[in-house]
C-alpha cells in the first residue's frame, strides 16, 4: 500500500519522551500535565490551557539507575520512566499525576518526587498521589470525584489558574470524544478482509494521541482518515488476524514484529490503547460534569485492579466480544516482565478465552523495549500463527 502521508512524522514524534509537539504546546502557553495510568480521568488534565502527556520511554536502553533504586524485581515500565526522569527527559511537565492502581509506578513517581528530577526551575510544579477505587459502585464513583477535585482540580487552578469549572469540563469532554471519533473511525478500517490501514500503522497514530498534545494532531489524523478511505488495498491475505491484549504496548516495534509473521493485529485491547481509553464519554445535562465523568471512568474500567467479580468475568466477555467484532481468529495475550495485576490477568484470561470462549490463544510476557528480545517473540508469534493455520485447515478453512 502507499505510505501514508504522516506516518513517518508520527513515527518520528514517538521517539523522544520530550518531542517536537509538547515543545510547541509550551511555546502556546500550555500547561502540560503529566500523568502515568490510564486510571487517571484524561478530559481533567485536558482543561483550559492544560494538556495532558503521558510519560513514557521511548529507546529505553540500560536501567541500572533505575534498578538502584527500585530492585529488578519491578516492572520494567517503572524502572524507565525513572531512568528517564533522572537523565532529564521529563523537564517539559508542569506536574506529576499518578494514582496507586500499581504500587510499582506509583513508586516510579515518588523517586521522581525524592530525587527532584523535574520542576527546579518552575516553583508552581506539583506531584499528586490519586487513591482509585477497586469496584464498582456508587461510593467508588464518590471516592473518584473526591481524589480528582483534590488531586488534580485544585491543584491545577491553585497553581496555574485552570478553569475547573463544570463549563470547563464539559468543553475538555467534548474535545475529548471529538478525538476518540477520529481514532476509532481509523481503526474501524481493520475491520476489512483486506485491511486499507496495519495494526502497526493504527497504533502509531493512536499512541501519539496519548504522548503528544491532542489539539496538535487532530488535523492530521481528519487527514488520515480521508487518506486511508481512498488508499487501494494490498491484494495478499493475512495468514491470521489476531486481537492483541494485555498492558501498555509503547514499543510499537512489538506490532511490527507480529505483523511481519503474517498476523495482522485487527484490534487493541490494552492500556492507552483505542479499548476502551477512546470511548466517548457521554454526558447529560441534570448531573455535574464531574460526577458523570468519574462515573464513566469506573464503569467503563477493563484494568486488572478492579475487583469484583463482575470487572473479572466483564473483561473477558469484553475482549471476547471485540475478538467476534474484528473478526480476530486468535488471542495474544501480553504482559510486560514483573506487571503484577497483568501476569494474574493473562493467566485467568489466556484460559477463559480458550476453555469457555473457543479462541487460540498465545500467552507471552516481553521486555518493555522488544528489541531486546526479537528473536524469542518473533519464534513465538511464527508458531502461533502456524497453530492458527493447522486449526483452520483441520476446520475446512483456508489452507
Amino acid at each position: 500500500m502507499r505510505d501514508l502521508k504522516y506516518l513517518k512524522y508520527f513515527e518520528d514524534l514517538l521517539q523522544q519522551a520530550n518531542n517536537e509537539l509538547i515543545g510547541k504546546a509550551k511555546a502556546d502557553g500550555k500547561v502540560c500535565v503529566a500523568y502515568t495510568c490510564e486510571n487517571v480521568p484524561e478530559p481533567l488534565l485536558n482543561l483550559d490551557r492544560a494538556v495532558s502527556v503521558r510519560l513514557s520511554a521511548p529507546n529505553t536502553g540500560s536501567l541500572d539507575i533505575a534498578t538502584y533504586y527500585m530492585t529488578n524485581l519491578l516492572c520494567e515500565p517503572s524502572r524507565a520512566l525513572l531512568e528517564r526522569a533522572i537523565e532529564g527527559g521529563f523537564n517539559f511537565a508542569d506536574c506529576v499525576i499518578t494514582p496507586d492502581g500499581c504500587t510499582m509506578m506509583n513508586r516510579a513517581v515518588e523517586n521522581m518526587e525524592l530525587l527532584k528530577t523535574m520542576g527546579k526551575d518552575n516553583p508552581n510544579f506539583f506531584h499528586q498521589y490519586m487513591e482509585i477505587a477497586f469496584k464498582n459502585t456508587e461510593n467508588d464513583v464518590n471516592l473518584a470525584v473526591l481524589q480528582c477535585t483534590n488531586h488534580i482540580l485544585k491543584p491545577l487552578h491553585e497553581k496555574y489558574g485552570i478553569d475547573i469549572s463544570d463549563a470547563s469540563i464539559r468543553k475538555a469532554v467534548e474535545d475529548h470524544n471529538r478525538l476518540c471519533r477520529l481514532v476509532r473511525e481509523l481503526g474501524e478500517f481493520r475491520k476489512e478482509a483486506k485491511p486499507r490501514i496495519t495494526g502497526y500503522e493504527f497504533h502509531v497514530f493512536c499512541l501519539a494521541t496519548y504522548l503528544c498534545p491532542k489539539y496538535l494532531v487532530e488535523d492530521k489524523l481528519a487527514e488520515t482518515i480521508e487518506e486511508v478511505r481512498n488508499r487501494e488495498p494490498d491484494d495478499k491475505l493475512w495468514r491470521a488476524r489476531v486481537l492483541l491484549v494485555g498492558s501498555e504496548v509503547d514499543d510499537s516495534g512489538l506490532i511490527k514484529l507480529i505483523e511481519e509473521q503474517g498476523a495482522f493485529v485487527c484490534c487493541d485491547r490494552f492500556c492507552f490503547g483505542s479499548y476502551p481509553g477512546r470511548t466517548e464519554i457521554v454526558l447529560n445535562d441534570t448531573e455535574d460534569a464531574l460526577t458523570q465523568v468519574c462515573r464513566h471512568y469506573i464503569t467503563n474500567c477493563q484494568c486488572p485492579r478492579m475487583m469484583s467479580m463482575d470487572k473479572v468475568y466483564g473483561r473477558k466477555q469484553y475482549v471476547a466480544d471485540l475478538a467476534k467484532e474484528y473478526g480476530a481468529d486468535g488471542v495474544i495475550y501480553q504482559q510486560v516482565k514483573f506487571c503484577d495485576p497483568w501476569a494474574y490477568e493473562r493467566t485467568l484470561g489466556s484460559a477463559m478465552l480458550q476453555n469457555d470462549f473457543g479462541y487460540p490463544v498465545l500467552s507471552v510476557d516481553r521486555p518493555y523495549n522488544v528489541s531486546s528480545s526479537v528473536g524469542q517473540m518473533r519464534t513465538r508469534v511464527q508458531a502461533f500463527v502456524e497453530s492458527i493455520e493447522i486449526k483452520s485447515i483441520q476446520k475446512g478453512g483456508r489452507a
